[in-house]
């Protein structure tokens, strides 16, 4: 089964990163958070793998084509025009990247790459954001319920204080947040059969939009929960956060042993 991960996107809400690069390509680790996705992806058998591109998607490109210089060793003999690589390991990986247009939406970008996936069910993701959640028990429930698509719910927890404010804008009541003030959303790591790309129009199309909601009026989106980790980097904050868990070495993406 094919993934299909987003890493067309600005970034813009953290830009002090994403002016230089694609939010994707930012390092965690000095690796690329899309490729802590993909590891964890291929942990779990998944290997073959297509990315939307869109704004500097060269970035990507290059990434992927110097492959081998930016995870081994590598002696350069200048004098006979030579490389050898040292220790290089090869991920058992196959993957397409495609540029689905700088300014397109998600659901636009999903359904340019309609051509590398065919008629079969497929996995789609965001490319900025790690968890933990069991990938085997996903897409059997996915295949259980038999409907178009499932999304993975987890819990995002109130950032602020929580206000109680009547309709005279008298300030009743002020709390810090708790954990039941959480809320669910969508953290990506989707399964999706191909009567998808019927619910895409085209560029413009925002797949969280009209897309899901048309879904779930029919009765056609399903939500598989993960109360387990869950982080998207959309910040500073969060990129820190990501990265002191990966130099603790206890970052509860990291299921891989290489």
């Amino acid at each position: 089964m094919k993934v299909v991960i987003l890493a067309g996107g600005f970034g813009s809400r953290i830009s002090e990163q994403s002016h230089l690069k694609p939010k994707p390509m930012i390092e965690i680790g000095e690796k690329p958070i899309l490729w802590h996705i993909m590891k964890y992806y291929s942990e779990f058998g998944f290997h073959e793998f297509v990315i939307c591109l869109g704004y500097k998607q060269y970035v990507v490109k290059e990434f992927f084509a110097d492959y081998f210089l930016h995870t081994s060793d590598v002696t350069f003999d200048l004098a006979n025009n030579k490389m050898e690589v040292h220790n290089n390991y090869a991920e058992p990986w196959k993957v397409t990247l495609v540029d689905t247009g700088l300014n397109t939406m998600t659901g636009g970008r999903v359904k340019r790459i309609q051509p590398f996936v065919g008629q079969e069910p497929f996995m789609l993701t965001y490319g900025d954001g790690v968890c933990n959640v069991d990938l085997t028990a996903l897409l059997k429930f996915h295949e259980e319920h038999g409907k178009i698509a499932t999304i993975t719910t987890v819990s995002l927890a109130q950032m602020k204080g929580v206000l109680d404010i009547g309709a005279d804008h008298v300030v009743r009541s002020f709390r810090e947040k708790k954990e039941a003030d959480a809320s669910l959303i969508n953290g990506g790591f989707m399964v999706l059969n191909p009567e998808i790309f019927d619910y895409l129009e085209g560029d413009s199309t925002v797949f969280e939009q009209d897309p899901l909601q048309k879904l779930a009026a029919q009765g056609q989106l399903m939500g598989y929960h993960h109360d387990g980790f869950w982080q998207c980097m959309d910040t500073q904050r969060e990129m820190k956060k990501l990265e002191d868990l990966w130099q603790s070495g206890n970052a509860p993406w990291k299921i891989w042993k290489n």
